[in-house]
């Protein structure tokens, strides 16, 4: 029998709409991997043991004639959230020093709408410095001595480690995708804009998307289900998808592993029924990496005004040092580069008319050994700056036994589409 805390998302719903376990079993399954875990991984700033533990108790009591919890889309599933998510009720510190002792006076929307479908939030993760770069703690649950990703490092890593099965994060580059690809779970970026950012510290108000991690496809119908209202479970797709192999301009970034990782499920996809075609990206999209980067810190330095201004002294060089370059910014060249993505996005558009999902790299390749940096973003930007959904399918694993993820990504605002058709890519990537 499968421990509680390893189930899926999906699976542990199923288990307590059934009766077979209850919340305070769940909870408690997932708080003794915790105990046994954390001082390696370290995955967790805060934790809210008991009050979950109080929520679950009361969770069961209100359950059915069978004990089991109401029928809400989370009820009775623990969620980590990432620390620069504000919550009313516990610390949020947006992993800088300029805030050791912050106290939101409110849940952020996505927190709220996890309460109200259910949801058990267990504490918060560990998060880079206002989910830039200065790392924090957390170690990659694979192999200690290696990154887990960032900038959503913790809920990464507690998902990796089955320390919880959903816990948030957010890609302003590509802090969902990379930590999801280097510890080897589901992580999904949804379409700019398609699920609620309030409560949740800016970065990059042009870029920042909300995310989260689970261990498979199915689970993300589960939250997208307690925080848009989407269905719980998405209608397969009706005919194997059309997939477009997508190299980018970025391919020679992508290492031995990481490009045998796509290619491989390439032809797998291809073997199982799919049609794999070759996408070329047009030359612009050559400049948008640079392009995104220049975004990035032109909005840094709006977003972060007030810590820069006024708490500067507790702030990291890595983040002094991207306001600094987005105050230098000429706001010509910033708008040069927004409109740089309105037209790739028109690009885009020609591109999803041929096809229903590119398949991409989502890392250069495994999480590079040490704890002083996060990895590179190369292969997530240019998606975070168009705003297409994207979803990190683990599975691979590079020469050193490290897990090695492949990024699909969908439509802009058709993050359904993408998600049924990742549905059958999952079990079929190998």
């Amino acid at each position: 029998m499968i421990p509680a805390n390893e189930l899926t998302a999906s699976q542990a719903r199923e288990a307590l709409d059934q009766g077979r376990i209850s919340a305070k079993e769940l909870l408690a399954a997932c708080l003794a991997r915790i105990s046994e875990r954390e001082n390696i991984v370290g995955a967790w700033c805060h934790l809210a043991d008991d009050l979950a533990l109080a929520l679950a108790r009361s969770l069961d009591e209100r359950g059915g004639d069978d004990g089991a919890p109401s029928g809400l889309p989370l009820s009775g599933l623990p969620v980590g959230v990432k620390d620069i998510i504000d919550t009313a009720d516990m610390p949020t510190t947006y992993g800088s020093a300029a805030y050791t002792d912050h106290r939101p006076e409110s849940d952020a929307a996505c927190v709220a709408l996890v309460r109200a479908a259910g949801g058990i939030v267990l504490g918060k993760t560990v998060s880079t410095e206002f989910a830039y770069f200065q790392p924090g703690k957390t170690a990659n649950p694979h192999n200690p001595a290696h990154t887990p990703g960032g900038s959503s490092s913790g809920s990464a890593a507690a998902v990796a480690d089955c320390m919880v099965p959903f816990a948030f994060g957010t890609q302003t580059g590509g802090s969902v995708i990379r930590p999801a690809a280097f510890c080897g779970v589901v992580g999904y970026k949804a379409s700019y804009g398609a699920l609620p950012l309030y409560g949740v510290k800016a970065l990059s108000h042009d870029l920042d998307t909300l995310g989260f991690f689970c261990r498979e496809v199915a689970d993300i119908h589960l939250m997208r289900a307690a925080l848009v209202g989407a269905p719980i479970d998405a209608a397969a797709p009706d005919r194997a998808p059309k997939i477009g192999l997508c190299r980018t301009h970025e391919w020679a970034q992508a290492d031995h592993d990481s490009q045998t990782a796509v290619l491989t499920a390439a032809k797998s996809l291809e073997a199982a029924g799919a049609e794999v075609v070759d996408i070329d990206l047009a030359p612009p999209f050559a400049e948008l990496v640079e392009k995104q980067k220049l975004v990035m810190a032109q909005n840094a330095a709006r977003d972060l005004a007030f810590e820069y201004n006024q708490r500067r002294d507790r702030l990291s060089s890595h983040i002094i040092g991207l306001i600094e370059q987005g105050r230098a910014v000429d706001f010509a060249a910033y708008q040069d580069a927004l409109s740089a993505a309105v037209a790739g996005r028109r690009l885009m558009e020609g591109v999803f008319a041929e096809v229903d999902v590119l398949l991409c790299p989502s890392a250069p390749g495994e999480a590079p050994k040490g704890l002083q940096a996060t990895g590179d973003p190369v292969f997530n930007r240019i998606w975070t700056f168009l705003g297409n959904p994207c979803v990190n399918l683990p599975g691979h694993k590079g020469g050193n036994g490290l897990p090695v993820g492949v990024q699909a990504v969908g439509a802009l605002g058709r993050d359904e589409h993408l998600l049924a058709h990742c549905r059958w890519m999952e079990g079929r990537i190998l």
